[in-house]
């Protein structure tokens, strides 16, 4: 309603200016509800949840459109130079996180690009990869996984690589033995800190990732000396990091 003052003006009434300035309210029960499905949502099984489906739907992705192809068909032959390292860096993370042998895409990025060349992008996919799988499992899988550290083997290994994360890391990528995708998501888990993880990967990815390369560029001259010393780099880690897991067996136990 307006009420007319004395000099002929119109003005509201309280009442209908109130009226106008009231701030729509949902109610009560709508609110809750919208909260109680964030918590869910935000829940760390849901976000676990949202992390396995898309390791499987990764997994999925890599048996559908079978990039292991390309080591028979080649690269794109409109990709050349810097360039296709760089799309092959990128590619070769996202295989990585999608399950596909480290091996397979070393020889690879060989083969195509050459020793020097290839070892540069097949160190960038390393440490692009691990990291993409590092962020997922540490935003999507640490607070689920957490408290189920509840053995004497699990406790000691996240003791481990949460206390001396570079040190565990590095050791884990120069013998190998531990699958790639694994400690990625197990170093996730752990306090390991971001810093330590990537610099243990890139560092501790050089020898084994180096060896594969030169096997790669040079496995049309099996019997050459680079491929030769190439499949030594590779056999060698290999068998020292089975002594070294032998040799440890017992203390493993004692813990």
């Amino acid at each position: 309603m307006l009420d007319a003052n004395r000099s002929g003006t119109a003005t509201a009434s309280p009442r209908a200016a109130a009226t106008e300035l009231a701030v729509p309210v949902p109610p009560p029960h709508r609110a809750a509800f919208t909260a109680r499905c964030s918590r869910v949502l935000l829940s760390p099984y849901a976000r676990l949840s949202l992390l396995l489906a898309l390791l499987a739907g990764a997994a999925g992705s890599v048996l559908l459109f079978e990039p292991q192809r390309l080591l028979t068909h080649g690269w794109p032959a409109q990709l050349g130079g810097a360039a296709a390292a760089v799309v092959f860096a990128a590619a070769y993370g996202l295989c990585t996180v999608a399950f596909v042998p480290r091996p397979l895409l070393n020889l690879a990025a060989g083969a195509w690009f050459g020793s020097q060349l290839g070892l540069v992008s097949a160190l960038a996919g390393t440490v692009l990869g691990a990291g993409v799988a590092f962020g997922l499992g540490r935003l999507l899988g640490q607070d689920a996984l957490r408290p189920l550290l509840r053995g004497r083997w699990l406790k000691a290994a996240d003791g481990q690589l949460s206390r001396h994360g570079f040190r565990s890391m590095l050791a884990a990528r120069l013998f190998p033995g531990v699958p790639f995708w694994a400690a990625n998501y197990c170093a996730s888990v752990s306090r390991m800190g971001w810093l330590p993880f990537l610099l243990a990967t890139g560092l501790g990815s050089v020898p084994n990732t180096a060896a594969y390369a030169v096997a790669g560029a040079r496995a049309s001259a099996p019997t050459s000396p680079a491929f030769l010393i190439a499949m030594a780099g590779i056999a060698l880690p290999a068998l020292a990091g089975t002594v070294v897991a032998w040799r440890k067996r017992h203390r493993l136990r004692g813990r």
